[in-house]
């Protein structure tokens, strides 16, 4: 039975309209962390660079706004179910964490039985807007359930959690792609490839958050294998991430305008490097957060090509 009161989690917004909502709700919209929107964005830019790159030589249409329009309810609803499902799964090691104590289901604000109602009803959320899309995006769609299904379990069976999550979270790239152009092209796979580098590198400075904690429960992560030397793997990551966004752009045949915005992402993602100090949680977690710009500005770099090529 769900108890009747609210417990802040240790990395939301200082103040959201999570915080205002019915004491009743409170503990759901935490559940699909509504009061950290860095996670709805991270799931819906790789949908809109997908979507954007995908165009290039043929232009922007309504269509593909109406799209861009569904790729973000979706990963509004999506990202939710993402989050409620694996709280379901780790609600015991989220008990036993300083930083994930206070989420829902390990603080028993909100009961099992209620997380998996609450994870079926996004789940239709997402399911209506995957059936708008032309039917080779849908399948392709659906291929991801496995990837997400398996996520959770990754961190206590391999050391590169996040590698798993950039297989998943990036799945929106070829979803859009073949919702905009009805094809897998080979500049769909350096794009994904691309994405997937980019989450290597993000999700390693968040897990830095949880080093300690991680060590004394046995949950494996990247952030724990890299320890002292994550810098230089996070670059190697963007480094990879920078040269296949480059090679999109030209499998693509892309605008040289396309160049300015691409500059600005590269200088953005390599600026986090500089900034970095994994043994400073609070700063990791302003990194992390800070990817929101790094994936608008990739989106910038494809719609200027878009419109321009």
């Amino acid at each position: 039975m769900q108890l009747n009161f609210d417990r802040r989690v240790a990395d939301s917004l200082p103040q959201t309209w999570v915080d205002r909502a019915p004491l009743a709700l409170r503990p759901y919209l935490r559940l699909a962390r509504y009061d950290r929107p860095i996670g709805f964005w991270l799931l819906a830019l790789p949908c809109w660079m997908g979507l954007v790159a995908a165009s290039i030589g043929t232009g922007l249409s309504l269509v593909d706004f109406y799209y861009a329009i569904l790729f973000a309810i979706g990963a509004i609803a999506m990202r939710g179910a993402g989050c409620t499902y694996n709280d379901i799964i780790d609600r015991d090691l989220d008990a036993r964490v300083a930083r994930t104590a206070d989420r829902p289901l390990a603080a028993g604000t909100v009961s099992l039985k209620q997380a998996w109602a609450f994870l079926g009803l996004q789940s239709l959320v997402g399911l209506i807007v995957l059936v708008q899309l032309p039917l080779i995006a849908i399948l392709t769609g659906l291929a991801a359930l496995l990837l997400v299904a398996a996520y959770p379990f990754m961190k206590r069976i391999t050391w590169w959690p996040q590698a798993w999550l950039g297989l998943t979270f990036n799945w929106g790239v070829p979803v859009a792609w073949v919702a905009a152009s009805g094809a897998f092209e080979p500049g769909l796979f350096a794009l994904y490839g691309a994405m997937i580098f980019w989450t290597l590198g993000y999700d390693t400075i968040y897990a830095h958050q949880d080093s300690e904690d991680d060590a004394l429960v046995g949950v494996r992560s990247t952030a724990r294998l890299f320890g002292e030397h994550s810098p230089y793997w996070i670059s190697g990551f963007y480094l990879v991430t920078a040269v296949l966004t480059g090679l999109t752009l030209y499998l693509q045949a892309a605008s040289p305008f396309a160049v300015i915005p691409f500059a600005l992402f590269s200088a953005h993602l390599f600026n986090q490097i500089r900034r970095l100090d994994p043994a400073d949680g609070v700063l990791c977690l302003d990194i992390f957060k800070s990817n929101r710009i790094t994936g608008l500005l990739l989106v910038a770099t494809f719609a200027v090509a878009a419109v321009l090529t």
